[in-house]
């Protein structure tokens, strides 16, 4: 039996049918959820990448008063996956269920290209199929990516080089329990050779390897 697995689409959201896709392709089943709906049946809940309210405010500020983050902080407590892409990453940040700040990048300019990526970490539900210290390439687009790193946390993934001005060129990190990742770059459009490659794949073949176990 597939795992089941959401994207929420929130107004603004412009990565949710890559997310999905992603999944279907990855062995999951895949379905959006809405502002209203529950997340009780899902074992996987993707925050997708986009301009969520349009950025109004802070990028992932308006999201993040919404009545599903509530469902979202419940879900998060009972140790579901929740992977936040982008802008959904910028939403778990608001949210308080990771730590730090995402600020506008270094050289205040918008930034879509493919970059190198470390992974610090493959003891996590998201890269356990890569090895650690692997690099591998995935594209990032956003314009408020810089992370400011306020205390301690679990690096999964770290850029090469710098490219927006983060914090220890870090791209990607973990909850302490675990089961809550936020990340810049975008596993879902790096899942085909025809689109460019497919590194992120296997941060879907992770997720599908843990909740199978």
């Amino acid at each position: 039996m597939k795992p089941r697995a959401c994207v929420v689409v929130y107004p603004g959201s412009n990565c949710d049918r890559d997310a999905y896709y992603a999944l279907e392709i990855n062995g999951f089943e895949p379905s959006y959820v809405g502002l209203d709906d529950k997340l009780d049946d899902y074992e996987l809940i993707i925050l997708p990448g986009g301009f969520s309210y349009g950025d109004y405010l802070r990028p992932g500020a308006v999201a993040a008063r919404e009545k599903i983050a509530f469902e979202i902080a419940k879900a998060a407590e009972r140790g579901k996956l929740i992977m936040g892409i982008c802008n959904g990453f910028q939403i778990l940040i608001e949210m308080g269920l990771l730590k730090g700040a995402l600020l506008q990048n270094s050289s205040g300019k918008f930034i879509c290209k493919w970059v190198d990526l470390i992974v610090e970490n493959n003891d996590t539900p998201f890269t356990n199929a890569f090895e650690k210290g692997e690099k591998i390439r995935i594209p990032i687009a956003h314009g408020f990516g810089r992370y400011v790193k306020i205390d301690d946390v679990n690096v999964v993934l770290r850029y090469v080089k710098d490219v927006n001005g983060s914090d220890e060129r870090i791209a990607g990190i973990l909850n302490e329990s675990g089961n809550v990742f936020g990340l810049m770059p975008h596993p879902e459009r790096a899942v085909e050779e025809l689109i460019g490659g497919e590194d992120g794949k296997k941060v879907f073949q992770s997720i599908l390897n843990y909740l199978k176990r």
